[in-house]
């Protein structure tokens, strides 16, 4: 992430990971503060076994496609909200990168949806971890049927359901 800053929402991203067992490094690195040491994370990832990067910024947002300029892994990007322009501002930083250096891009505030997306990426080769996702999936399925089970107790005295 750009900046400790975005942990609140890098959290969630966290938190996931955690649960589902895959392991993951978590840095604050500035595009702008430390292109140095961007660059070395970058060009360094693969050998340390790294093989999806979440990087998550505002405003100007540069951290993805820095490192998306540095390494051949996937990277996905966070535009975390934070600025006048609620992370716009990031959003379109982010999803503007020229050909050849991709960034996979969530929503603004999005580190949920770069998690699964990096899980899915690398429950291609890992068949134990499509097994755990594939479960996880299934568990959200059953808690949107549980609230929709319960909504059907809520009275309201022209509600049909």
């Amino acid at each position: 992430m750009g900046s400790t800053s975005d942990l609140p929402v890098m959290e969630k991203a966290a938190q996931l990971l955690n649960d589902l067992h895959v392991p993951f490094e978590m840095n604050a690195l500035s595009a702008h503060r430390t292109p140095e040491a961007v660059e070395d994370f970058a060009k360094n990832a693969r050998g340390r076994g790294v093989k999806v990067i979440i990087a998550a910024a505002g405003m100007a947002a540069a951290l993805p496609g820095v490192i998306a300029a540095n390494t051949t892994l996937p990277v996905i990007g966070v535009p975390v909200k934070g600025s006048v322009l609620d992370g716009v501002d990031a959003l379109y930083s982010i999803i503007q990168m020229p050909p050849g250096i991709p960034v996979a891009t969530v929503a603004i505030n999005g580190a949920m949806n770069a998690a699964i997306l990096a899980i899915q990426m690398l429950a291609l080769s890992d068949a134990d971890l499509a097994e755990t996702f594939a479960a996880y999936k299934e568990g959200l399925k059953k808690k949107i049927v549980k609230a929709n089970e319960e909504l059907k107790e809520v009275k309201y005295e022209y509600k049909t359901n």
